[in-house]
């Protein structure tokens, strides 16, 4: 019986062009699950055609008051998304912390992706764009 590893792959979004092949670029592995979760968190309820519940209201909670009750939201509002959305991963844990002087928060997450042994960690920064 052969051991087979999944190998997960999805465009690349900055949509640049193979130098040999002359088609799209892939991103593959855990660089393709990480801009996935980036990808769902950041996308906003409606936002994509024929799949009005697909996202999350991170976005929305950006204008509230920069606080610890606006940060408890946040990570549990990522932890639900990261779960509902994304079959590819095993949620480890989603830190969010404040930046009240630069109005923005920044969250940590770490995730097993299946069939995986070592854990992925991400951070990004969420800042209001308006």
């Amino acid at each position: 019986m052969a051991n087979t590893q999944r190998q997960y792959s999805d465009l690349d979004l900055r949509f640049q062009a193979h130098p040999v092949k002359q088609d799209l670029v892939l991103s593959v592995g855990d660089l393709a699950v990480m801009r996935s979760l980036r990808n769902l968190i950041l996308t906003n309820h409606y936002e994509r055609p024929f799949q009005p519940n697909v996202g999350s209201n991170v976005q929305k909670m950006l204008f509230e008051p920069v606080g610890p009750l606006t940060a408890n939201y946040l990570q549990k509002e990522i932890s639900d998304t990261i779960q509902n959305y994304e079959p590819r991963v095993q949620l480890d844990s989603v830190i969010v912390q404040m930046n009240p002087d630069q109005n923005s928060y920044t969250a940590t997450i770490t995730f097993y992706i299946q069939n995986q042994p070592n854990p992925v960690t991400i951070n990004f920064l969420l800042e209001r764009l308006r």
